[in-house]
């Protein structure tokens, strides 16, 4: 079947329906999936959101364990679960460097990898029967990006106690789902990046003005230009190793003992 067509038939089964207010099928999927996460607000910061994610995914899916994996440098780690034996199955595939989390994240192409059966999996001889010993008998991953360039920001991990547990999710939804949940967690990344600018911004200008208050005291008391009273700040700071800001906040705020 052609793009073309195929996109043909998503098309017509996006707006089947007959009544006015009634959504199609896809749509449908669009307005649950949005719904799930309009709870996960970016200013909630990012271990929220997390948390939002894997719970909204096990509804959706109704998978017995949802975790997320993200990129930590080079490694990986697990940021949030609804079971800490998720977080168990995803250390197997962190150490062995083989599995459906670590696919999704660094391999190209759809960012989907599943199996039904881990116990017998030959793809994952390590992690396969690990995670069976652990009572998670099927899984799937989605990338968060699907379909972005490698490696992606992490995975989305579902888990079942049962062989075939999975078989029932909708692929589409599933990767959908993930672009949802990507979206909501590169907002809260980058509003908690802000927020640590704007801080990181006003202890700045605090420090500037601490530190000219300092100088301006031995600028007055010991008649020590702009400069030179910087450089005795700055040598005071080192000899005693104290930070040049604490310092001039304890001189400034210790101004009658001079």
């Amino acid at each position: 079947m052609t793009d073309e067509r195929r996109w043909q038939e998503d098309r017509e089964r996006f707006v089947d329906s007959n009544a006015d207010d009634a959504l199609g099928p896809l749509a449908e999927q669009f307005v649950t999936l949005g719904q799930a996460l309009c709870g996960a607000q970016p200013e909630q910061g990012v271990p929220e959101v997390l948390r939002r994610i894997v719970t909204a995914a096990q509804e959706i899916t109704g998978a017995d364990v949802v975790s997320v994996t993200l990129r930590d440098g080079d490694g990986f780690t697990t940021a949030a679960e609804t079971d800490a034996v998720a977080t168990k199955a995803d250390a197997v595939q962190y150490e062995t460097g083989e599995g459906p989390c670590v696919e999704a994240t660094v391999e190209d192409g759809l960012g989907y990898f599943a199996c039904a059966d881990l116990a017998h999996e030959s793809r994952w001889p390590e992690f396969g029967p690990a995670a069976a010993g652990l009572g998670l008998h099927a899984v799937f991953a989605t990338g968060l990006f699907p379909r972005m360039s490698t490696p992606r920001l992490g995975a989305l991990n579902y888990y079942s106690r049962r062989v075939g547990g999975l078989d029932h999710v909708d692929r589409d939804q599933a990767l959908i789902f993930a672009v949802h949940a990507a979206a909501v967690l590169q907002g809260a990344r980058a509003v908690e990046a802000a927020e640590l600018r704007a801080t990181q911004l006003q202890e700045a200008v605090r420090s500037r003005d601490v530190i000219g208050q300092a100088k301006g005291i031995l600028m007055e008391r010991r008649g020590l230009s702009a400069d030179q009273a910087f450089d005795t700040l700055r040598r005071t700071s080192q000899e005693l190793n104290v930070k040049l800001r604490d310092l001039a906040s304890t001189l400034a705020s210790r101004r009658a003992d001079l």
